[in-house]
């Protein structure tokens, strides 16, 4: 009984200990709820970055493409969007951590989906939902600088944390 005890406890420290980045990554990258097998949370929901980058919309991505960067999961619809992504994941990745923008710029950290995604000077920006996508078109520069202003105090902030604090 004392060994299975103390295999118990170890297996639990080795839990703990190897899902701490994971559960980081969360926090700074808008993820989906699965995981890949290695423990990585799958962000843009499992849409091709690359694919959405280059006008093409969007591209449901494959987990036998996939690529972790800074612990988070990004799916892609080949090798060769795989690679570019890779090569320079900054030029793909969404503002704000995937996050909404509207959402950073009223200060939350809130869902966003690819559906409503917009490419500024280069960047790209994603939304909730249509009608808040509709809201940001009224005033994107008001928007964008406010997002901008507020991301670095939510950067490395819980989800829980910056949207108790917005409220």
């Amino acid at each position: 009984m004392k060994t299975i005890n103390s295999l118990i406890a170890a297996a639990t420290f080795i839990g703990v200990l190897s899902s701490g980045p994971v559960a980081f990554a969360v926090d700074e990258y808008n993820v989906s709820v699965g995981t890949t097998v290695g423990g990585a949370g799958v962000a843009f929901r499992g849409n091709d970055l690359v694919a959405i980058n280059n006008g093409l919309g969007i591209v449901p991505g494959r987990a036998d493409h996939t690529h972790v960067h800074d612990g988070v999961a990004y799916y892609f619809t080949s090798e060769d969007a795989l690679a570019k992504f890779a090569a320079a994941p900054e030029k793909y990745m969404p503002q704000y951590g995937g996050y909404c923008t509207l959402g950073v710029a009223l200060g939350k950290k809130l869902d966003a989906s690819p559906r409503f995604a917009d490419i500024v000077d280069g960047k790209l920006y994603v939304f909730l939902n249509a009608a808040v996508f509709e809201t940001y078109k009224k005033d994107k520069e008001g928007f964008l600088t406010k997002a901008a202003q507020n991301w670095p105090a939510m950067h490395h902030v819980s989800v829980a944390e910056v949207n108790e604090l917005g409220s």
